[in-house]
């Protein structure tokens, strides 16, 4: 917010001082130690390395043609060049009254917003949603989310899996052991039951290989019967996944599965057959790369028996981003094992169809269980994540009714939900997305450290106050309204961070790394306690009582904003 208009200020003399500068790279971020201030530019020592200039005398010069007293103390100039802003109390004032007015909740929107595809979760059809559909979706959620709050166009695409090999088993299963009764009553379950059964038979009879390619090739040829099995196993399958979804908070703008891209995909090899892209090998038709990370490691995109595979179905796929939305970003939100495949395929890209789109590939590590290795059921199963969710809630039920007896059953299971759900999004969101983390549900349940029921907790907190204040009285129209004339150090720690919420947006989206959002929040959290030690909120009076009230409003939208773009829910009571 104040940082976006100092850095102009800075940019605006640093362009009189330098008129050939990238002023790009001359940035304002606030100060590690706000003993320097509270914010601060390191730029001008690169760009007088550049130009073998002294970074200070550089620094001096900028500053003779910087204006900045309408926000800030007089400018510092420290160590080899850098510039330090402390706030002033009226812009501090100012900023607080602009957002307290719901003029914005200190963030600026792109001048120029952008056009993202963000392709995330992709489960495969007749297979429940396991644990790892957690990080997918969450992390890709948070993405699209982040883009929007800066402004930017976002198209989500669910790439769902209902197209390959295991519906030729998968077909064998429904014509010879579905039990439909059970289908009724769990559809998935009963499908994965049928591959199971199945896919063993397959793995250990010719017989059955050969019956499972002939009802693949019967399904690909068109057949009615076939064809009807496999729509009511994708119809049945979106239901399964939109009752998830639906308790994630997740939406996707178009779910675009693979069978979706089958018409295209002869032409793809063609094309790049008769551009010399592509080549045949050993009887497929492979992609070889001339970049010494993928020189070793050719992309297939014919099988010897000319079936396509997932690479010429993502090459499809890219092209039909590109030719509907014109994005100027896709990113791609799936686990660390597929980076090999993604280079292979935005370098197989740019050979075939050369263009300005960037291309991203946010990977994320893995889930593990208390013995550090993949989390699994303790029969060593795929967890499924119906079943982690409902345990969420149940867990989170016991603890809320421990400690809130007196609510109804209906406010405790609503709450339980709330914060059981939370609680599992959160403990996601929180590492570092390339890292594995270890599975905890104390931790993640937990209601002190960084953890969603700590937050909502504290958000909760900040309500029960202005309940509180209403009780003892109703702000009316003769009485003190907000100034924001603050002088306690918690205060004005707390309104400082406050202001540091839209930069923090802006580096969720610039580095896709909803951890960042997680730690500001829970620093947020943090302010407020030490507020509260130090700054009576209900027990101060006049201009000092509307004052703080007005910074805990704002504190609490913040709070409920960073949570809703983390897509977590909060509640008014815990």
């Amino acid at each position: 917010m104040l940082h976006k208009l100092i850095e102009q200020r800075v940019q605006s003399a640093v362009a009189a001082t330098l008129p050939d500068a990238n002023l790009t790279t001359v940035q304002v971020r606030p100060t590690a130690d706000p003993k320097f201030g509270d914010y601060q530019c390191n730029s001008l020592m690169n760009l007088a390395k550049e130009r073998k200039r002294n970074p200070r005398q550089l620094a001096e010069e900028v500053l003779k043609h910087l204006n900045v007293a309408d926000l800030c103390e007089k400018v510092e100039i420290a160590g080899a060049g850098f510039l330090n802003f402390r706030l002033s109390s009226g812009s501090i004032a100012q900023t607080l009254l602009q957002a307290h007015r719901g003029e914005h909740l200190f963030v600026v929107p792109v001048a120029k917003p952008k056009t993202f595809v963000v392709d995330f979760s992709a489960p495969n059809v007749a297979k429940p949603m396991h644990v790892g559909h957690i990080r997918s979706t969450g992390i890709g959620d948070v993405i699209s989310r982040t883009l929007r709050a800066l402004g930017h166009n976002v198209v989500t695409d669910n790439h769902i899996g209902d197209w390959g090999t295991q519906f030729g088993q998968l077909l064998i299963g429904w014509k010879k052991y579905l039990d439909r009764d059970a289908l009724a009553k769990a559809p998935l379950e009963e499908m994965g039951r049928l591959y199971k059964k199945v896919h063993a038979e397959f793995e250990a009879s010719d017989e059955v290989k050969t019956e499972a390619r002939k009802e693949l090739v019967i399904l690909q040829n068109g057949d009615p019967q076939n064809l009807e099995f496999w729509h009511e196993m994708i119809r049945l399958s979106m239901q399964e996944f939109e009752k998830i979804y639906a308790r994630l908070g997740v939406k996707f703008d178009h779910v675009l599965g693979e069978s979706f891209y089958n018409p295209q995909l002869k032409s793809v090899v063609e094309d790049l057959k008769s551009k010399g892209i592509a080549r045949e090998s050993e009887g497929a038709i492979v992609v070889f790369f001339d970049q010494p990370d993928l020189k070793e490691t050719p992309m297939l995109i014919q099988k010897s028996d000319g079936a396509a595979n997932y690479g010429t179905t993502d090459l499809a796929t890219f092209a039909y981003r590109i030719e509907t939305w014109h994005p100027d970003e896709i990113v791609y939100v799936t686990d660390g094992r597929q980076q090999l495949h993604f280079r292979q395929l935005f370098a197989t890209f740019q050979k075939w169809k050369p263009n300005s789109t960037k291309t991203t590939h946010a990977w994320f590590g893995a889930i593990l269980g208390p013995d550090n290795k993949p989390f699994k059921t303790r029969s060593g199963e795929t967890v499924k994540l119906a079943d982690l969710l409902d345990e969420a809630e149940e867990r989170a039920l016991a603890i809320v009714t421990e400690k809130n007896p007196e609510l109804s059953e209906t406010e405790r299971r609503e709450i339980a939900r709330i914060v059981g759900i939370g609680a599992i999004k959160y403990s996601d969101l929180l590492p570092n997305r390339q890292s594995d983390y270890v599975f905890s549900w104390d931790k993640m349940l937990s209601f002190t450290g960084n953890t969603a029921p700590y937050l909502q907790y504290a958000y909760s907190r900040l309500r029960s106050i202005a309940r509180k204040s209403d009780e003892v009285g109703p702000a009316v129209p003769s009485g003190p309204q907000a100034q924001f004339n603050l002088t306690a150090p918690e205060e004005l720690a707390l309104a400082k961070h406050l202001f540091n919420f839209g930069l923090t947006i802006e580096a969720v989206a610039e580095e896709y790394r909803p951890n960042y959002l997680c730690n500001y929040l829970y620093d947020l959290a943090g302010h407020l306690s030490r507020f509260y030690e130090q700054c009576p909120v209900l027990k101060s009076e006049g201009q000092t009582r509307a004052d703080r009230l007005a910074l805990c409003d704002l504190a609490a939208r913040v709070l409920k904003q960073g949570l809703n773009l983390l897509g977590i829910e909060t509640t008014e009571r815990m």
